[in-house]
């Protein structure tokens, strides 16, 4: 019977990419994932499929990557935690859209105004602007989410069911979430 041996993890250096992650969406990646989101197309999909299936296909979606993130263990981790994050944002953003869209039925939103739902599905407090610190802390709370799981994906097999159980049940409490504020009138 082999032992098996668990391969040497550099903590700093994982901590340093997610120091650098974490600044750099907070600095502009927001603004670019928003302005690759068609839309329309998310109109679309809303009057195709309805609400509840919509939500359903992007948390499918988000578990998508993190099932993949958490596959080969440590080495499918490295690479995919950032990606996983990415799809997780994007897939965040398109259920922001498309619950605004089905209560307000405007499928057109401007970035700020965005993002000041996307900041209160996350309990952050807005004020009036969008701000850097705001940004920040959007930021801050999406890694902790992603982060708070990834020690988990480092088992393979095991850490895809995690991954994307934890990326599923994300999405569709955000999607509660910003369904019960749009019902409040927040």
């Amino acid at each position: 019977m082999r032992a098996i041996t668990v391969p040497k993890i550099d903590l700093k250096k994982i901590k340093s990419n997610f120091k650098n992650g974490f600044n750099n969406l907070s600095k502009d990646g927001f603004q670019k994932i928003f302005n690759h989101i068609d839309q329309l197309g998310i109109k679309k999909g809303v009057d195709e499929m309805g609400i509840d299936k919509f939500i359903n296909q992007c948390a499918l979606l988000a578990a998508g990557s993190g099932l993949i993130t958490g596959a080969g263990g440590i080495t499918t981790m490295l690479i995919g935690v950032p990606l996983d994050l990415i799809n997780l944002i994007t897939q965040q953003f398109r259920v922001t859209l498309a619950i605004s869209y089905y209560y307000t039925g405007s499928y057109e939103v401007r970035f700020n105004d965005f993002f000041k739902i996307v900041a209160a599905s996350l309990k952050v407090d807005t004020g009036l602007t969008v701000t850097k610190n705001i940004m920040e802390e959007v930021a801050e709370k999406l890694m902790i989410s992603v982060g708070s799981k990834t020690a988990e994906r480092l088992i393979p097999v095991v850490g895809a069911i995690i991954g994307g159980s934890a990326n599923y049940l994300f999405i569709k409490r955000t999607a509660e979430s910003l369904k019960k504020m749009q019902v409040s009138g927040v």
